[in-house]
């Protein structure tokens, strides 16, 4: 797998780079989601110096808050932590093992980052402001969080390439095949993910009490639990 010689100075970036390179070297199939995640925070990270967003500011505060949370899940599952998300201890259990495919791997960190830690992520930023943002700023929100996707479409590609294919040779056959067409189908796969985060987000900023966002909170966590059981299984239908 090519390393990049100009990762930016970013400290959060250099953090994921020493620890794939440490789980690399030790063959710890965690590297297979945290480089791809390094990858799309690189990228992201270039967008915001070019301003390609709305609000830079926003979603710097953003990216970096969702780190954490990942950093946060890593850190408590290491202790071994009674509070580890369940999500994230059947992640990186599964981590552990060897025969799963490099695909499923990948898809087990993007389903426990993205629409778990991605949904808490937004609903903590936007809480504090959502009251008194009238609508106009609510969309631009809403635009700039889309606008990501289109960071991780850029970056796809790459992510076959230095991630999937060494793994599992068969994604070299499609890529050939199918050409760009595999690209777009796993970039509108994590949009579609991305998408439904949003939605539940705004559903929790409307909840009119603690006890009915406790609520929604316990479903998302079996929905994307049930995610990563079937992605452990390969049932491909019940994971989307």
């Amino acid at each position: 797998m090519q390393e990049r010689s100009d990762i930016p100075a970013s400290p959060v970036v250099h953090r994921m780079h020493a620890l794939v390179r440490e789980w690399d070297q030790s063959g710890d199939h965690r590297s297979v989601f945290l480089r791809c995640y390094m990858m799309m925070t690189v990228n992201t990270i270039e967008a915001i110096e070019r301003q390609e967003f709305r609000d830079p500011p926003w979603v710097e505060r953003l990216l970096h808050r969702f780190a954490e949370y990942y950093f946060e899940a890593l850190e408590a599952y290491q202790r071994q932590d009674v509070g580890t998300p369940q999500v994230w201890q059947l992640t990186l259990d599964t981590a552990r093992l060897d025969g799963d495919w490099v695909l499923q791997h990948l898809l087990l960190g993007v389903n426990a980052h993205i629409n778990y830690d991605l949904a808490l992520t937004l609903e903590e930023i936007l809480r504090g402001e959502w009251p008194v943002l009238d609508d106009a700023k609510r969309a631009e929100r809403y635009e700039d969080y889309c606008l990501v996707n289109s960071v991780i479409g850029r970056t796809i590609d790459a992510v076959q390439d230095d991630i999937l294919a060494p793994g599992m040779p068969l994604i070299g056959v499609f890529d050939v095949l199918l050409g760009r067409m595999d690209e777009f189908l796993i970039s509108r796969f994590i949009t579609h993910w991305r998408d439904a985060v949003w939605k539940q987000t705004v559903a929790l900023l409307e909840t009119q009490s603690v006890s009915e966002r406790d609520e929604q909170i316990l479903l998302l966590e079996k929905q994307v639990l049930q995610k990563a059981e079937a992605i452990t299984k390969r049932n491909w239908r019940q994971m989307l």
